[in-house]
């Protein structure tokens, strides 16, 4: 396996499904929007398995359990929004799930942390 290509496979998806997510923002499509923006912390994320393990990451969805394989100690308030931004996830996939109306400025909000979350996560490449 070729590490680099690996890291920079998930790096490049990750930057992708960001920029997928804000158009999808800008449409108001917030459920599908929040979506991309877990995915792209996911794929960040696994970017940074494949450093820490030099191995291809799993095929889980877990931000908090991707970024303990990663070797990423969390603090309580990343803890608390990898956690919270599960629902995204699992909106996503399940229209009809838990919380799957979601306000504007909940989205806008919620965006914003998430692109964050993603600026520090690309850092730590």
């Amino acid at each position: 396996m070729d590490l680099i290509k690996q890291i920079e496979y998930w790096r490049s998806s990750s930057v992708e499904d960001l920029e997928a997510a804000r158009s999808l923002l800008e449409k108001g499509h917030f459920r599908h929007s929040l979506f991309f923006a877990h995915l792209a912390m996911e794929k960040m994320l696994k970017a940074l398995v494949v450093r820490q393990t030099k191995t291809v990451p799993p095929k889980i969805h877990n931000l908090e359990r991707l970024a303990e394989l990663a070797g990423i100690r969390l603090s309580p308030e990343q803890k608390k929004f990898f956690a919270e931004f599960e629902a995204y996830q699992l909106i996503g996939r399940y229209p009809d799930a838990a919380k799957a109306r979601i306000d504007p400025q909940t989205a806008r909000k919620d965006f914003s942390a998430a692109e964050e979350k993603l600026k520090w996560l690309k850092s730590l490449l």
